[in-house]
């Protein structure tokens, strides 16, 4: 039973973090090239830290905040890397 909820887990953090990945680089303007590992990287980045902002902001756990937060996440996860990298400015 364990192992099927570990699974699940895993399972639903790759597809949410590709999910905020995608939308997050459709959502910074200008072109990544970023590869599917990448832009599922930054999405599981992206999530952790809207889960942390979530713990810590009062007001951060409304209906919908399990996707939206990821997303806002990516972004700014993205944002810094392209801002570090010197790739663009947004």
């Amino acid at each position: 039973m364990v192992e099927l909820v570990l699974i699940y887990v895993v399972v639903a953090t790759l597809v949410i973090g590709l999910v905020a990945g995608l939308l997050a680089r459709a959502i910074v303007p200008g072109k990544d090239s970023m590869g599917i590992f990448a832009t599922l990287l930054l999405g599981i980045v992206g999530s952790v830290l809207g889960q942390v902002a979530a713990g810590y902001i009062p007001g951060l756990g409304f209906p919908g905040a399990w996707i939206v937060l990821p997303i806002l996440g990516a972004v700014i996860v993205l944002l810094i890397y392209n801002r570090v990298a010197g790739k663009k400015s947004a």
